[in-house]
């Protein structure tokens, strides 16, 4: 990997990485529809549109590897989803396609599973339950990188990205928490690990109350540093009761999956803080 792209590199995550990766690749692209830091030693920034074929067609040139974060990280209403992260992720894809670009690292989520129950292990071949437009459009994205991987060439690793922070904050975390560098370990795992061709692994540290099988990770040669168990018994004491029936308590999606709960269009989701997690 020479120079690598990093699509929606002004959110969270991709602040993150632009400073984990440092010095990672010799050169970095950054490229956001909102305003970033000027470009440091190594990097490139580009305001650029995902909607935008052509912009995107300019943003894969001469590119070895993207990490593919861009678009809406939370649930939001359908012409907003389908635009940044449908159309979005396939002008992506297409574009990595027709630009030679040799690997693609998809930030899938764990929404894309969603309507799986908290007392089930699942892997990665379980077929997606969605809990959310949101969750959808990251199915989608799954589904597309298979496509661009097994008909074009594309090698592509899809993530189910958990809950990135520098620790868990609820319950619910405690299952899904992962570490911003364990996080960038999956991902250097996923743009220079030489036998992938097409790869779905969960984007989690090691956490002993974890739902999901992740030994497609540890095929890989994941190895995470960090531990949510470590913070449990803070976490633990803070927590507030649940009613038994709280569906949002039973299902692994959370507060999305009673968004629009009943399939009333008119309620909107919840006011959650960081509901897109």
């Amino acid at each position: 990997m020479h120079r690598v792209l990093i699509t929606g590199a002004a959110g969270d995550i991709g602040s993150r990485l632009r400073t984990l990766l440092a010095g990672r690749y010799p050169a970095l692209r950054l490229t956001d529809l909102k305003p970033m830091a000027p470009a440091g030693a190594g990097e490139e920034v580009v305001v650029a549109d995902l909607g935008d074929p052509d912009a995107v067609e300019a943003l894969c040139k001469d590119v070895d590897g993207i990490v593919h974060l861009g678009g809406i990280s939370g649930e939001s209403d359908w012409t907003s989803i389908l635009d940044a992260n449908i159309v979005g992720s396939y002008n992506l894809f297409e574009a990595a396609k027709r630009q030679g670009v040799k690997r693609v690292v998809f930030a899938s989520s764990n929404h894309a599973v969603g309507f799986y129950r908290r007392d089930q292990v699942i892997g990665t071949d379980v077929t997606p339950l969605p809990d959310s437009r949101y969750g959808l459009s990251k199915a989608f994205g799954e589904s597309l990188g298979a496509l661009y991987a097994h008909k074009y060439g594309l090698e592509v690793l899809c993530l189910r990205i958990g809950n990135v922070t520098e620790r868990p904050i609820d319950k619910r975390r405690l299952s899904i928490w992962v570490s911003p560098r364990d996080l960038a370990g999956l991902i250097q795992i996923g743009l220079e690990h030489p036998d992938i061709k097409y790869e779905i692994a969960y984007g989690v540290s090691d956490n002993a109350r974890g739902w999901w099988d992740n030994s497609a990770a540890t095929r890989l040669g994941y190895q995470p540093q960090d531990r949510a168990e470590d913070f449990a018994e803070a976490v633990l004491a803070e927590e507030p009761d649940h009613a038994d029936d709280d569906v949002t308590e039973i299902y692994q999606g959370g507060t999305f999956v009673t968004a629009e709960y009943g399939g009333n269009p008119n309620q909107p989701p919840p006011d959650n803080e960081d509901q897109n997690r």
